[in-house]
């Protein structure tokens, strides 16, 4: 059971980062086509809105896969300072960033929810429901509130978190 959930949760990290570079890709075609549309003396409304939704959608969908990947800002010079006690650091650390990335998850399913509910629409020229980009964004952010619980469970647990400690070295020379 332990190997088939660490297997489904990296690869759930590691598809919202393969989803995350394909809406950079997405912002790519876009700004190409936008291009495209002004040479030919085209008009392609709502092609920043839509740029920008892809925008929120890729970097939330990247946080998880980010902070496995030790490239989210730590604290480690601080953690390092600690010495033996290195690991209560750690583990208020991840505690504090479990907290917090379920408490903006909760809100922003909330949001999504609303705007779901009460029919909004952007005030850009696209006229998009709301809840579409929100919903990616929600997604993102469920994903990073689970992957900082995973790694707290596996500080307390097991005695390591499960990000990348090369990636964290580094970062730290």
């Amino acid at each position: 059971m332990g190997k088939f959930m660490r297997k489904a949760l990296d690869t759930l990290y590691l598809s919202a980062g393969i989803l995350a570079s394909l809406f950079l890709i997405a912002i790519l075609g876009l700004i190409v086509v936008q291009m495209i549309a002004r040479w030919t003396g085209e008009v392609f409304t709502g092609a920043p809105d839509y740029a920008g939704y892809a925008m929120a959608a890729s970097s939330f969908l990247a946080l998880a896969y980010a902070l496995n990947a030790g490239a989210h800002i730590r604290v480690s010079l601080l953690l390092s300072a600690l010495g033996r006690y290195r690991k209560f650091g750690e583990i208020w650390c991840f505690g504090l960033g479990t907290f917090l990335s379920w408490f903006f998850a909760w809100h922003a399913i909330k949001m999504t929810h609303a705007s779901w509910k009460w029919n909004d629409i952007s005030q850009g020229q696209d006229a998009t429901p709301m809840w579409i980009p929100q919903i990616l964004m929600s997604v993102g952010v469920v994903i990073l509130a689970i992957a900082f619980a995973d790694h707290l469970v596996r500080l307390l647990f097991i005695g390591s978190h499960n990000i990348q400690e090369e990636a964290l070295d580094a970062h730290t020379e």
